[in-house]
Order: C-alpha cells, then sequence, then structure tokens
C-alpha cells in the first residue's frame, strides 16, 4: 500500500491532481509563497566573487580620444 503523502501546506492528504498539495488553494499559496520570496535559498556571505574576466583594466576611456 502506497504511504499517503500529507499536504506541507495544511497537512491534509494530498490528492493526485494537486500533488503534493491536497488542493488548488494550497498549490496557490505555495507558488505565492516564491514569488514573494518568502522561501529563499540560503547563501553564505563569505563566497568570493570571481571578478577576473581577463581583459585588461582601463583607468579612464577618455584619455583613448
Amino acid at each position: 500500500m502506497a504511504e499517503l503523502r500529507k499536504c506541507p501546506i495544511c497537512g491534509k492528504p494530498a490528492v493526485e491532481a494537486f500533488k503534493p498539495f491536497c488542493s488548488k488553494r494550497c498549490a496557490d499559496v505555495d507558488l505565492n509563497r516564491w514569488l514573494t520570496g518568502a522561501y529563499v535559498i540560503p547563501a553564505r556571505d563569505d563566497e568570493v566573487e570571481d571578478t577576473d574576466d581577463g581583459l585588461i583594466p582601463i583607468d579612464n576611456e577618455d584619455d583613448n580620444i
């Protein structure tokens, strides 16, 4: 027998048509949370960005005129 999964929003049993949710309402609540930024993937501030693009830096492009 398959394990009944619960809706991650309200905890009711999931419905096949809206899996993993129980209804369109809970699916829409989840979508709204993603779109408004309620769900975020954490990032570390100590990650160093690689800004070396291999180009020679130019101090002032106006000097070339």
